[in-house]
C-alpha cells in the first residue's frame, strides 16, 4: 500500500508541472499577443475578440451580477449611513421640540399670573414646586415657600390657569400643596351656566368626578365649574375646568390647571373673613326732638275757645 501511494505520488507530480507549465505558457502567449503592436497581430486581436466575447456572455454573467451586488451593498451601506444619521438629527429636533414646548408653557403659565385677574382683597405669594411626592395613594407637591412667607394651611393655589389644590402642612421653607385629584381632597364648586352647587371629590385620577348635584339633568359637558366659596375652604370665583362625562356617563371634571407640568404655583392669601360678635348701637336720623302729649285729668271742663285767639 506505501508503494502504491508513493507511486501515485510520483505520477501525479510531474503531471501537475506540465501543467502548471502549459498554462503558464499559454498565459505568456496571450501576453505577448495583446503587447505586440502589429497591423496583423491587431487584426487577429479583433477577429479573436469579434469570435469569442459575443459568444461568452454565460461567462459574464455572474461576473455582472456580481459587480452589480458589490455597488448595490454599497448604495445600501451609504443608504443605512444617511438613514441612521437622520435619525439622530431627528432625536435632536425631538429634544429641542420637547424643550421649546416646556419654555412656551412655562412662558404662558407665568404670563397668565401676571394677567390674572383675582378679588382685590386677596393676594398671593409665587413659589416654585421642589418636588412632585405623587403616588398611587397620594398627590401631593411641595413649595419652596413657608411659614417665612406667611404661607397658612388651607390657602388655595392655583397654576396661572386654573385651581391646582390648597396647603396641607407647612414647614419653616417649604409647603405641602393637596392636589385637587388627591383622595382626600373635597372642594364645594358652582357649574355655570345652571348654578348648580356640588361637591368636587378627588380619586387619585386626572378628572375627578362630581357629586351631590340636586339635578344632574341641568349639567352638561362643557361646562364650567369654579370654586363656589361655601364653608370658607376657598375664594369663590377660582376656575377649577369644565364638565365631561366618562365612558359610564359619569360627570367628571377636566381640570383646567396643567398637572403633568407643574413648575411655579400661586398661593392666595385668603384670611378669614371678621366675625361680628356684638350688636352695634342704632344710629336715628336727626330729627327735632317731638313734645311729650299733654294729658288731662279726667273732669276737667272742655276747653273753650276765645273769638281772636289765633
Amino acid at each position: 500500500m506505501a508503494r502504491d501511494r508513493n507511486a501515485d505520488y510520483d505520477f501525479r507530480t510531474p503531471v501537475r508541472r506540465i501543467l502548471i507549465g502549459v498554462v503558464g505558457f499559454l498565459l505568456l502567449v496571450i501576453f505577448l499577443i495583446w503587447r505586440i503592436d502589429s497591423p496583423r497581430v491587431e487584426r487577429f486581436r479583433t477577429a479573436f475578440i469579434d469570435r469569442v466575447v459575443p459568444n461568452m456572455d454565460w461567462a459574464m454573467a455572474p461576473v455582472t451580477k456580481l459587480a452589480d451586488m458589490v455597488g448595490g451593498f454599497q448604495s445600501y451601506a451609504s443608504l443605512y449611513e444617511q438613514n441612521q444619521e437622520l435619525r439622530r438629527e431627528l432625536q435632536r429636533m425631538k429634544s429641542w421640540k420637547e424643550a421649546a414646548v416646556q419654555l412656551e408653557q412655562q412662558n404662558a403659565k407665568l404670563l397668565a399670573q401676571n394677567q390674572v385677574r383675582l378679588d382685590p382683597k386677596l393676594t398671593s405669594v409665587s413659589g416654585v414646586v421642589l418636588a412632585d411626592s405623587g403616588s398611587p395613594f397620594r398627590q401631593s407637591v411641595l413649595l419652596n415657600v413657608g411659614a417665612r412667607d406667611g404661607i397658612v394651611d388651607g390657602w388655595a393655589t392655583m397654576d396661572g390657569l386654573g385651581l391646582v389644590g390648597r396647603i396641607s402642612g407647612v414647614g419653616e421653607r417649604t409647603a405641602r400643596v393637596i392636589l385637587l385629584t388627591d383622595a382626600s381632597s373635597r372642594i364645594p364648586v358652582t357649574i355655570q351656566p345652571s348654578g348648580q352647587r356640588a361637591m368636587l371629590v378627588g380619586d387619585n385620577t386626572p378628572a375627578p368626578p362630581v357629586e351631590f348635584l340636586e339635578t344632574p339633568e341641568q349639567v352638561r359637558p362643557g361646562d364650567r365649574v369654579i370654586s363656589s366659596g361655601d364653608g370658607g375652604i376657598f375664594p369663590a370665583g377660582l376656575l377649577v375646568g369644565v364638565v365631561e362625562a366618562d365612558s359610564e356617563r359619569r360627570l367628571r371634571v377636566r381640570l383646567a390647571a396643567d398637572y403633568e407640568r407643574l413648575s411655579f404655583l400661586r398661593v392666595l392669601r385668603s384670611h378669614p373673613a371678621e366675625e361680628i360678635n356684638e350688636a352695634g348701637s342704632l344710629i336715628l336720623p336727626a330729627f327735632p326732638p317731638i313734645q311729650p302729649a299733654v294729658t288731662l285729668p279726667e273732669n276737667a271742663p272742655p276747653a273753650t275757645v276765645e273769638p281772636g285767639d289765633g
